[in-house]
């Protein structure tokens, strides 16, 4: 299998509700059309890879008819996806699991479902599924807090991950893009492109400069005596000189809360960084704590780098966050022009497609 790379995140604001049935029912309708066009001219990695770039996903959204700036593109686009390939599967060599809430959880059995059906090896799928979601929830600590995982992968072992946080004090959603290529490490600068509409400092600790972090925090779970870590953190309590920021506050720590954990992890001895958030209860607060431990016990300070490289994908007609870059968006709309051009849809729906096309042209 290849090896992951998360390739973008997307900001947007959030918008409550749900799509309604008469246009749900055309979303997937058209999602089915020109996901047959795709992977009939281009084959099903071909799909992943656009699926994975937040560029491409957002025009998809904008072309299926819904908000473009909407939260709810993520989960109704994924959503409109699952149901579009929902009995063509096989025939497609494109399988979707995962989805919303209550339906995120069920990923890893919706996996290993398909492959019983189709003998796929389920172990690395799996595994790319819940480190992605573990990175971005306990490794970047950006304030969002996951509530969509979709996960879309092939027979062969490629897969992609569109997955959102939900950041409820500046009501903003953070859609995080990966792709099963091009990356060795899970840990280490795993994002090719990631969007954000503003840029701010949060725990980057897959960072390149959060390597020798990683490598301490790795370090404190394995080989100190969790009785010492526990100390550690209690006495960090009572220090009153901080760094001037909140990225990481003494508040976060509960040492009595995460004595289990960090015990458990000094007996499962992970051998490096990943091992050590992949293991079981492993998350956000414990992360945190040894980041902490590793800045201001051993003086090794993780990144506060915020991820985002690009801004968001095509702007808006009313000016929010910016004025639409038009360029941008019209070479997202002219590939879309393509697929719709040789899906194999009814007169009436590809000019439908076509005149929102032209509609976004002229705005």
């Amino acid at each position: 299998m290849a090896a992951p790379t998360r390739t973008g995140i997307a900001n947007l604001p959030l918008h409550y509700g749900k799509a309604p049935p008469w246009l749900f029912h055309r979303m997937v309708k058209l999602a089915r059309e020109i996901t047959i066009a795709i992977v009939t001219d281009f084959g099903p990695e071909e799909m992943l890879r656009r699926l994975s770039h937040p560029y491409w996903f957002q025009a998809f959204g904008c072309i299926l008819g819904f908000d473009w700036h909407s939260s709810g593109v993520t989960t109704t686009l994924c959503g409109a996806l699952k149901e579009a390939v929902k009995g063509m599967e096989r025939d497609l060599g494109l399988f979707v699991a995962g989805g919303k809430g209550r339906t995120s959880r069920r990923t890893p059995a919706e996996i290993e479902s398909w492959a019983d059906l189709t003998s796929i090896n389920p172990e690395p799928l799996v595994y790319a599924s819940r480190m992605s979601a573990k990175v971005d929830s306990s490794a970047v600590q950006d304030g969002c807090e996951l509530y969509h995982h979709s996960f879309v992968f092939t027979p062969q072992g490629s897969w992609a991950v569109i997955q959102q946080g939900m950041n409820e004090v500046n009501r903003y959603a953070r859609r995080y893009h990966w792709l099963g290529e091009a990356v060795t490490d899970f840990v280490n600068e795993p994002h090719s492109a990631i969007l954000s509409q503003s840029k701010g400092q949060a725990l980057n600790l897959v960072a390149g400069e959060s390597d020798p972090a990683r490598t301490t925090i790795a370090g404190i779970a394995a080989a100190e005596k969790p009785e010492k870590t526990l100390a550690e953190l209690r006495k960090l309590k009572t220090l009153l000189n901080m760094p001037a920021r909140h990225q990481i506050a003494i508040s976060d720590l509960h040492p009595d809360s995460l004595s289990k954990i960090i015990l458990g992890a000094y007996e499962r001895q992970p051998q490096d960084f990943a091992q050590l958030l992949g293991l079981p209860g492993v998350g956000a607060r414990t992360i945190r704590a040894l980041s902490l431990i590793s800045e201001l016990v051993y003086g090794v300070a993780p990144s506060y780098r915020d991820p985002a490289r690009y801004s968001f994908a095509h702007g808006g007609k009313d000016g929010i966050p910016y004025p639409v870059d038009r360029k941008t968006y019209d070479r997202s709309i002219e590939l879309l022009s393509r697929a719709i051009n040789r899906a194999g849809l009814g007169l009436s729906e590809k000019k439908e497609a076509f005149n929102r096309l032209d509609k976004m042209r002229l705005e």
